[in-house]
């Protein structure tokens, strides 16, 4: 019962702590797919994901995939930021067009960690890629994006609970099937895809406190 009493009061020590935590756990991963090859998890979680492909699987995994591709990406977030702006919603509208960052982000990490992409000689690659491996971008993008929508869907207050709940589900989902889809098509390591999924919740922890807690940042409506 004193948990939460215990939280509101130390929320901005904890707040502090979880950053720090994903902070340290990405530099802690990072440097180990830099000191060491693909190693024994790696290597097994894409094999099996990749024994149950099938020429459907492997449509749908492309298609989800597609998704993060960075032309379709820019029109998912602008057409979601020109959304929320039609309803006056204008601290949503900047704050999903903030999620473009990530890919300037995703993109400095990967010139500068420059882990190769996985071999055709271990995995079966089902999609022609460009770039370095680590981080993935499209789980950081998946992360950042979709995890900014929940973050907006929670904090609206006049969506009803079911409608959120649906919403949310949605997102993840989309979350899940994102990572999922960068091994099955051979494209990335496991431990690529968490270190797009560790930097895009550190991410979306940053920008969605100045969202809640400093409004003056993104507009006031």
């Amino acid at each position: 019962m004193r948990l939460i009493p215990f939280i509101k009061t130390h929320k901005r020590i904890l707040f502090c702590a979880v950053l720090a935590t994903l902070l340290i756990a990405f530099v802690l991963l990072s440097c180990f797919v830099v000191l060491e090859p693909p190693e024994y998890l790696d290597i097994h979680i894409s094999e099996e994901i990749q024994e149950t492909q099938t020429r459907n699987l492997n449509i749908l995994m492309i298609w989800i995939s597609g998704l993060g591709r960075t032309p379709i990406s820019m029109v998912m977030v602008g057409l979601s930021s020109f959304f929320f702006l039609m309803l006056r919603l204008k601290k949503e509208a900047l704050l999903v067009l903030s999620t473009l960052l990530s890919g300037v982000l995703g993109l400095g990490l990967k010139i500068l960690i420059n882990r190769p992409r996985p071999p055709k000689d271990l995995v079966v690659l089902l999609e022609e890629t460009k770039y370095q491996s680590f981080p993935s971008g499209h789980v950081l993008f998946y992360t950042v994006f979709f995890g900014t929508l929940i973050l907006i869907i929670l904090y609206f207050q006049k969506m009803k609970s079911p409608i959120k709940i649906v919403l949310t589900s949605i997102c993840l989902l989309m979350i899940f099937l994102g990572a999922v889809s960068r091994v099955y098509l051979g494209a990335h390591w496991f431990t690529d895809v968490l270190g797009g999924f560790i930097l895009g919740i550190f991410y979306v922890l940053i920008t969605g406190y100045f969202y809640i807690k400093n409004e003056r940042i993104f507009l006031k409506i």
